[in-house]
């Protein structure tokens, strides 16, 4: 029992953590794998923690989500950013192309690359935001950006914070948009994990609630944090930390 409530408790930090940060999932499950081999990773807790860090965007965001009539506009923005990564995701899920990114090397270059990619983009000086600037091709070119999350390292959170800065939207608004854009993705997930989930046979068990209720707790601590640290600070310590956490991957597949 004590084993299966630290697994519980270390997949949700990884997940509510790594979801909502500039950092990457797959290189932290990679790395903490390589550490302890997880006993209880199914897909009915990897469609709790999905669940919890849903609710946890949901909660946060609640007044903008309760003024609908006021943020409708914006609410479409994000649904038709989100179609680039819903059609290209059912493509790659399909296809099991997915399956066959799903190495080490691949998160390890990922995580370093759009590391870097994250630090140039951070430079831009110019200062747009979601009321007044927030138009279609924007928001299109961000989904497209998003497509690349499916590649694991990138971080959903980190390329569609790129692709905002990029645009020239400031650190607070491209991580609005960022984590709007979780909303559907996050959904999404949860969705499919249900679809895959019903061709088997499972056992709810407190597991699972535990997973939600800690997923929701890392989660939306982690969002508040993120969006008060922007506002005076750069990205600069998350690019350090993915750079190093590529040295270490490359030192797990050379040594």
């Amino acid at each position: 029992m004590i084993v299966n409530f630290f697994e519980i408790f270390l997949l949700s930090i990884i997940q509510g953590v790594s979801e909502f940060l500039p950092i990457s999932s797959a290189a932290h499950l990679i790395l903490v794998s390589n550490i302890h081999e997880f006993k209880n990773q199914s897909l009915l807790i990897d469609i709790s923690l999905h669940l919890g860090s849903l609710l946890a965007i949901l909660f946060y965001f609640k007044e903008d989500i309760i003024n609908y009539s006021k943020n409708k506009i914006l609410f479409f923005k994000i649904l038709l950013g989100t179609l680039p990564l819903i059609i290209a995701g059912y493509i790659l899920y399909s296809t099991d192309i997915i399956h066959q990114l799903r190495n080490i090397k691949v998160i390890a270059w990922s995580t370093l690359f759009f590391g870097i990619l994250l630090y140039i983009s951070d430079k831009n000086k110019f200062f747009k935001k979601i009321d007044t600037d927030l138009n279609i091709k924007s928001i299109l070119i961000i989904g497209f950006f998003q497509i690349l999350a499916l590649i694991p390292g990138v971080s959903r959170a980190g390329i569609t914070i790129t692709a905002g800065r990029i645009l020239g939207f400031n650190r607070t608004d491209s991580t609005k948009i960022a984590f709007f854009l979780s909303i559907p993705a996050l959904l999404g997930a949860s969705v499919l994990g249900v679809k895959d989930l019903l061709k088997q046979s499972v056992d709810f068990n407190f597991l699972i609630l535990l997973g939600v209720f800690l997923s929701f707790s890392f989660s939306f601590l982690t969002i508040k944090f993120f969006m008060k640290y922007i506002k005076s600070f750069s990205l600069n310590i998350f690019v350090i930390y993915r750079i190093l956490l590529a040295i270490v991957l490359f030192y797990i597949i050379y040594s």
